[in-house]
């Protein structure tokens, strides 16, 4: 037996769904347990349990208050080793796995403090002594396997640290390259550092030398020459922002503050068990009008239609657990806005295919052409719709634009609603009305 394009396609869309399914079902129905993903692929553990996270403002977190110890700081590096301590205390929490969360930095007289937001923290012990350590940053060579060369990446094993830490580095700032004034970071050792730089660029030159921060490979320039004045120059093809970045990272290791935790406090969800529920009714209420109306208006194209819908949705919340996605009040107004954008797609097709009826092409015709011809609308509309998402989420954590989670929140669940329905749309949708869609043979085109 032999399976057609269409067949093998949508055979496909119902493993994945399947697994989608899977994926979201909860732990236990009834007195029912699910099995659970309990596997590993070499260094990947599979074996935790997907669970959706919610923000602050449904489920809560924890809120810590640390306070940063300047009194070795001299006063005018201090506002910029508590901003770097923010950057460092932002990827541990990063690192730990709290989404949106949120790192503020508080000022007063000479108290230098950190807040820090963490929703759906359920092990604050863990998270307190992950934040709560001084930035330690190294200089260190990379290990690669026997036999590779430096220019071979995918050989990298590892680093092996030297005795040149952040201890040695006395300042890092972001400068400009007098020839083409692309941006660069400097950095400035103190004296206990120059000879240990020395003797590291004199035996690595053409080599490439990390520098580590608390583990972590935040840069990996090649030694050009030896530099025995405790002063080097770190180029590349940086923005303006990124040398910052750099320079910040940087700073948090050559000026590294203990911290002590001064607070930290349960946070309850700010939206009643009565707001959230209210909010989902209004979603389903939403999915259901959208539904109806599709069905009432396209009938048998409008009821397959809807099946995609549910498949989006089911696809949806799939990724919400895998990525994951941090559920708070604006990403839920996100997903809710992407379900009537969900259908934009299969109404321009439907209104193409009425025309293409209309100009008297058989349904079968009619109904390629109208997802070929209405894929340029399609594509135009989304593309526009995504460009606003990216600059609200700012991937690339721009000063001038926005930073707040929860807006983040909103775009991230607004980007992936429109990537999932144009896959929903577009091919789930056209598969099955393949299958299972055949019109009247028309007689003449009125």
């Amino acid at each position: 037996m032999t399976f057609s394009k269409p067949q093998k396609i949508s055979f496909a869309i119902l493993i994945l769904t399947l697994i989608s399914l899977y994926i979201i079902l909860p732990t236990k129905l009834g007195n029912f347990s699910m099995p659970r993903i309990n596997f590993k692929i070499g260094n990947l553990d599979f074996s935790k349990e997907i669970e959706l996270k919610q923000g602050l403002d449904i489920k809560g977190g924890l809120q810590v208050v640390l306070n940063a110890d300047m009194k070795d700081i001299a006063g005018g590096d201090r506002t910029s080793a508590l901003e770097s301590l923010k950057e460092v205390i932002g990827r541990r929490v990063d690192l730990f796995g709290v989404s949106e969360s949120g790192v503020k930095t508080a000022i007063s007289g000479n108290d230098y403090r950190l807040i820090l937001e963490l929703p759906g923290v359920t092990d604050p012990e863990q998270a307190l002594t992950l934040i709560g350590q001084t930035a330690k940053m190294v200089f260190a060579l990379p290990i690669y396997t026997p036999g590779a060369t430096a220019t071979d990446s995918a050989t990298l094993t590892g680093f092996e640290p030297t005795d040149l830490t952040g201890a040695d580095l006395a300042r890092a700032q972001v400068t400009f390259e007098s020839e083409d004034r692309s941006p660069a970071v400097s950095i400035t050792f103190k004296d206990s550092g120059k000879n240990k730089f020395s003797q590291l660029t004199k035996e690595n030159i053409g080599k490439p030398v990390a520098i580590l921060l608390d583990g972590y490979p935040i840069t990996m320039p090649t030694v050009q020459a030896e530099i025995d004045s405790g002063n080097a120059v770190i180029t590349g093809k940086f923005s303006t922002e990124e040398a910052k970045s750099l320079a910040i990272q940087l700073n948090a290791g050559a000026l590294p503050v203990p911290v002590s935790i001064l607070s930290q406090k349960n946070i309850p969800a700010t939206l009643g068990a009565d707001s959230i529920k209210k909010s989902v009714t209004a979603g389903a209420i939403g999915l259901f009008m959208v539904i109806f109306f599709m069905v009432a208006y396209y009938g048998r194209m409008g009821f397959i239609a809807s099946i995609g819908l549910v498949l989006y949705g089911i696809f949806t919340l799939t990724l919400y657990k895998l990525i994951p996605v941090v559920l708070s009040l604006p990403g839920i107004a996100g997903f809710l806005l992407s379900v009537g954008m969900a259908v934009d797609s299969n109404i321009l097709v439907f209104e193409r295919y009425k025309e293409e009826i209309r100009a008297g092409r058989d349904w079968r015709v009619a109904l390629e052409l109208a997802f070929g011809r209405a894929w340029d609308s399609i594509k135009d509309a989304n593309t526009a719709t995504i460009i606003t998402g990216l600059i609200l989420f700012n991937p690339l954590d721009w000063s001038f634009l926005n930073t707040s989670g929860s807006v983040r929140g909103f775009a991230l669940t607004l980007i992936l609603g429109i990537f999932i329905s144009l896959f929903t749309g577009i091919v789930v949708t056209r598969n099955l009305l393949r299958l299972f869609f055949k019109d009247k043979p028309r007689t003449n085109n009125k």
